[in-house]
């Protein structure tokens, strides 16, 4: 590949410049891209002018699935593009449905249109955080699963990630695919789960220790993380995980045409806050093939 590279603050991520103002983001090698993608984690393509149109069929090089989003509107007729503006305050960092079985390998981001000031994406390295917490913070995680609980979701929007495969019986035979969901339908339909998992996750490429998870924004919504016994993860070892990713955290301040490409079970993301209704980021979800 000749085209130039740089690092991403001081992570492992990479950006990527276009050669010239009319190079097309497909004509990049795959086989380059996927080469850079399992040591870098994030990567962020810049000066090719991509839309979110674009970002799909560049994903679908990679893909051998992709996941729609549980709650943002789709924007193209695959429901597989998302806006994700749907507010401008700041979203906690977290590796995308790691609450749910149906976690992607990769999320893809393109914005269209910054924000004239702040809602830079945010990324933190799972594989980081884990080695800065403190030994007794890794053998609680270690020695307990986080449980996510839900009640009456909709039976469409399991509908919707599972994907064509559209009955009850076949949403069933999906989530007893899953280890460690319990489920139950109730008589309108909806679902009421229960998802256990480690808060620990093994990197997809190079097989290290995580902590990348959704405990972070799952607190910030209801203040309360519980392992799977049913206690709750204490408010001094939430602390403890916001001063380290703090202190890690990277952000991506977005151009025009940028296309980032996020190693979902290695790197946390969220969002800073903003003030500017014009800001338009999309993202698309999916399995790799690779």
């Amino acid at each position: 590949m000749r085209n130039k590279m740089e690092s991403l603050g001081i992570s492992t991520g990479k950006i990527i410049y276009s050669c010239d103002d009319s190079q097309d983001i497909l004509s990049l090698s795959v086989a380059k891209i996927i080469e850079l993608f399992k040591s870098s984690g994030v990567l962020l393509f810049r000066g090719f002018k991509v839309t979110h149109e674009q970002m799909k069929t560049f994903a679908e090089q990679f893909s051998s699935k992709f996941i729609q989003h549980f709650t943002r509107p789709q924007v193209d007729s695959d429901r597989f593009v998302q806006f994700v503006d749907a507010g401008m305050g700041s979203s906690d960092l977290h590796s995308e449905h790691a609450y749910s079985p149906f976690r992607p390998d990769v999320i893809y981001f393109c914005c269209a249109v910054p924000a004239a000031q702040g809602g830079e994406t945010t990324f933190c390295d799972g594989v980081r955080v884990w080695e800065e917490l403190s030994e007794e913070t890794r053998q609680l995680f270690l020695s307990k699963k986080l449980k996510f609980s839900f009640e009456e979701i909709s039976a469409d929007i399991l509908k919707r990630v599972a994907g064509s495969e559209t009955t009850t019986a076949n949403i069933k035979r999906i989530l007893d695919s899953f280890e460690g969901v319990k489920y139950q339908f109730k008589e309108d339909s909806s679902i009421s789960m229960e998802y256990v998992c480690s808060s620990v996750v093994k990197t997809k490429y190079c097989h290290q220790n995580a902590f990348a998870n959704s405990i972070l924004g799952t607190y910030a919504d209801n203040g309360k993380v519980t392992f799977e016994d049913g206690s709750i993860v204490p408010d001094e070892v939430i602390d403890e995980i916001e001063k380290v990713t703090d202190s890690l955290m990277e952000t991506i301040p977005w151009q025009a045409g940028d296309l980032a490409m996020i190693d979902n079970s290695r790197f946390m993301h969220g969002r800073k806050e903003f003030n500017d209704n014009r800001r338009q980021v999309f993202s698309t979800l999916s399995n790799l093939q690779f």
